[in-house]
């Protein structure tokens, strides 16, 4: 694909701005199953990625339980579409359990080859291409950590208990931010997966969120470009787009926009920042043609004005999403 005259960094930096880019950014993302095992295997599924289809930033994708795995989270790989692994074992499982958890030397284990791995990314693809580090919310790594439905439990049963065991994540998470200061990201891909009115009530998660959340993301404050994703359908997108203080350490909120309130042009009402979305991840990606793709893009276009906007599909593209519909989502966008 032939390269632009403009950088994909300086495109971004132009939308951020709010000012109008020479076109309009676009990124898909997705998981690497099998290859993410090894950090040069996910390098180099991650930068080929790139190399075919020249998006204007990476988010790199591990195994969603890289950052838990060495607490003792057991998964395999079985075949989900989305490219996920299957958990076979979590390792909390009474109240008490949370009290015994420590923070991780990110440097080593599991979470220390995530760093071996986005050297290795960043090295091959250059200073003009973005990279993100995937971080999951601390709440998130709770629910890997001991399955939702006693996750819920224990944070309305046992609320103090799972206090102490967030602490630690948090602290696990920033120590973690740390270590991947030097490694040459633009910035944090930051997936929150509980902000839903069918998950939590919004005073639920002004107490078991908000705190560790903040000090995530003031961790993540030197970065140019961070990336909210709000998982799910009923989102709690007021309140998180107002949570943070200004300037905000989040510069763009990606969220199922096709599938759930707000719309694109009501979330840039709500946050001043920029939106990302208006691909459908299944519907258009992965069933529908070439021309649905490249309609769906334009509406998008047109309902954001082409400005403050990235395009992209709501969550993580499926691994099934046919070669030519990657395709025309990247030309959909060409000047």
């Amino acid at each position: 694909m032939a390269k632009s005259a403009i950088s994909h960094r300086a495109r971004l930096e132009t939308t951020l701005s709010g000012a109008k880019p020479d076109r309009v950014p676009v990124a898909l993302w997705r998981h690497f199953p099998v290859d993410d095992q090894t950090p040069a295997g996910l390098a180099e599924a991650v930068v080929s990625w790139q190399r075919t289809y020249d998006f204007d930033f990476v988010k790199v994708t591990p195994e969603s339980t890289y950052s838990v795995k060495d607490y003792g989270l057991q998964d395999e790989w079985q075949g989900s579409a989305e490219g996920t692994r299957t958990y076979t074992h979590r390792p909390i499982r009474t109240p008490d359990d949370w009290l015994k958890l420590t923070p991780l030397d990110p440097r080593a284990g599991r979470i220390g080859d995530q760093i071996t791995a986005l050297r290795m990314i960043v090295s091959a693809l250059g200073p003009d291409v973005p990279v993100l580090e995937t971080i999951f919310s601390p709440l998130t790594l709770a629910r890997k950590l001991v399955g939702e439905q006693q996750f819920l439990v224990h944070m309305r049963r046992y609320p103090d208990a799972l206090h102490t065991g967030l602490k630690t994540l948090t602290e696990t998470t920033i120590r973690f931010l740390d270590a991947i200061r030097d490694t040459g990201l633009s910035g944090i891909f930051y997936a929150l997966q509980y902000a839903q009115l069918a998950l939590m009530s919004p005073t639920e998660f002004q107490e078991f969120a908000r705190p560790y959340h903040l000090q995530v993301l003031e961790a993540a404050s030197r970065y140019w470009f961070n990336v909210l994703h709000l998982h799910g359908n009923d989102v709690m997108f007021k309140q998180v787009a107002e949570l943070y203080p200004t300037p905000s350490p989040v510069h763009v909120i990606n969220w199922h926009d096709q599938e759930t309130f707000p719309s694109l042009a009501e979330g840039k009402k709500i946050f001043s920042g920029v939106a990302c979305g208006g691909l459908k991840q299944w519907q258009t990606m992965v069933l529908g043609t070439p021309e649905q793709v490249r309609a769906e893009a334009q509406a998008a276009i047109e309902a954001t004005e082409g400005t403050r906007f990235i395009l992209g599909t709501g969550c993580v593209t499926p691994i099934t999403a046919p070669h030519g519909n990657l395709m025309a989502a990247r030309k959909s966008v060409s000047v």
